[in-house]
């Protein structure tokens, strides 16, 4: 493998691992947290984060969001009292590195991997494991999920026990962002490789037991980066960006590992649940990474995509955040302009119709997740104020809209790099009822806070904030883990 960007790499010079970005090696452990204001009678349960924290100083090169080692967050919640505790995912690489003491796998770009006798045979030449985007609870396995790849399980107290691959059902892993039916308690998952098949989806179970295994999506025939996908009552929705890896140019270093090829366009596969044949429908290019949600529409809808998300006909509703381009670490390739969008697709014609819904920029967007497959109204993302140049991946705002009665409402953070908003229902309450939940950094001093927002009022900013003993770096994805939670239905 290459080496020879290990001689020119700079860290110092990444702007994502600086300031709130920058990592931090520290593991804590501390109860009795200082609250700032009331935590809501009824918030019982466990806030976790995942997000690329690198253990050692990294070499060769390093691609937000991609690279990094993984570091789960986690804010325990009972009876009014709050306790923290945060654990690097240690995979076998990451070991390896704590015995060598300093890093010995490059960044995805460098293609740099460690030989004997830096480390045993069985980690000699092999890419390092990255399980640093997401994590989640399904059928009592906590998972820290990588971009696409074997997720390792954890602890309830996130101890690392080890990679998880379904009782050897799913052996090359699952994507960092499964989508879980909340009718049907199954976890729907896909996976792309370097290799055919290039993309297959499974389904697991409420048991956790492999339902469907790995199945190939024979309308991919080269490797490409998908990031996430959306569920409906009846199809897995896949947006297929022009985003190609092409792995000759990076070993030589004559070229990134991922290739956008606008000429090529987007598609959007819907992949039927019941196992029949793809539809699909293309248009110009763009790129995603996030969607919001997806649903069925009853046939009854207009042009807004209306319907209730049970019906068994009619077209399907993807609301998604699109950017004009792929761009990764500091904005590269001219201006990027994103926003929230609306497709409505038709699995009978192909046609597609997308309407831009807002034209600012957000990210990382969140509904509540008991709605997922079915119509939502609400959803919350991070975004900027306007107040201020942030690098890509900060935000210094909250972003709610209200789809059905149109509009969104703003919370300005301030000094406060805020990041993904989780909701976090009130137990036995009405839809919408509840709060959204986040951590937040302060650019001034480094201190970061866990926040609670109100869902009915959400602009009016946080009813408590909780200060976290140790600066917690801007992430990715988190999940709200009620103490009661909700069977499926």
């Amino acid at each position: 493998m290459s080496t020879h960007t290990t001689r020119t790499f700079d860290p110092t010079r990444v702007a994502h691992l600086s300031g709130s970005f920058a990592p931090v090696t520290r593991e804590v452990d501390e109860v009795g947290l200082r609250v700032e204001g009331r935590l809501p009678d009824g918030l019982d349960g466990t806030y976790l984060r995942n997000g690329p924290n690198p253990r050692f100083s990294p070499i060769g090169s390093y691609l937000y969001p991609l690279d990094g080692d993984g570091m789960l967050h986690g804010v325990w919640i009972s009876d009014g009292t709050v306790r923290y505790r945060n654990r690097f995912v240690r995979t076998p690489a990451v070991l390896a590195e704590e015995r060598a003491g300093r890093a010995l796998w490059g960044g995805l770009e460098s293609m740099v991997v460690p030989q004997e006798p830096d480390v045993l045979a069985d980690l000699a030449g092999t890419f390092k494991d990255l399980p640093d985007i997401n994590v989640v609870r399904h059928a009592g396995r906590l998972l820290a999920l990588a971009e696409s790849g074997c997720p390792f399980r954890m602890s309830p107290e996130l101890d690392t026990l080890g990679p998880e691959t379904f009782d050897g059902a799913l052996p090359a892993g699952i994507t960092a962002h499964p989508k879980i039916d909340p009718r049907t308690g199954e976890m729907v998952v896909f996976c792309y490789g370097f290799e055919p098949p290039f993309l297959t989806w499974s389904v697991l179970g409420p048991a956790g037991e492999v339902r469907r295994g790995p199945t190939p999506v024979d309308t991919v025939d080269e490797p490409m980066m998908i990031h996430d996908m959306a569920l409906t009552a009846r199809f897995v929705v896949l947006v297929l960006a022009p985003a190609f890896f092409d792995i000759d140019a990076a070993m030589a270093g004559t070229g990134s590992f991922v290739a956008w090829r606008p000429e090529r366009g987007t598609r959007i596969l819907l992949v039927p649940r019941d196992g029949g044949p793809v539809r699909q429908a293309a248009d110009e290019a763009y790129w995603m990474w996030h969607t919001v949600n997806a649903y069925d529409a009853d046939g009854s809808e207009g042009q807004d995509g209306g319907g209730d998300g049970h019906g068994p006909g009619g077209d399907v509703v993807l609301d998604y955040v699109q950017w004009d381009h792929l761009a990764m670490g500091p904005e590269i390739g001219g201006p990027n302009p994103g926003g929230l969008v609306r497709a409505v697709i038709s699995p009978e014609t192909g046609r597609m119709r997308r309407t831009r819904l807002d034209d600012a920029a957000i990210e990382l967007p969140r509904i509540d997740d008991r709605l997922i497959g079915r119509r939502h109204r609400r959803l919350a993302a991070a975004s900027g104020s306007g107040a201020r140049d942030l690098l890509p991946g900060e935000h210094d705002a909250v972003r709610w809209y209200d789809l059905q009665g149109g509009g969104s409402e703003l919370w300005a953070a301030g000094d406060l790099s805020v990041g993904e908003p989780v909701f976090a229902p009130t137990p036995g309450g009405a839809d919408g009822e509840g709060h959204w939940l986040t951590l937040a950094t302060d650019r001034t001093d480094g201190t970061s806070w866990f926040l609670v927002l109100p869902a009915d009022e959400p602009a009016s900013g946080p009813v408590a904030r909780v200060r976290i003993p140790v600066r917690v770096p801007l992430g990715l994805h988190g999940t709200w883990l009620p103490t009661e939670e909700p069977a499926p239905g």
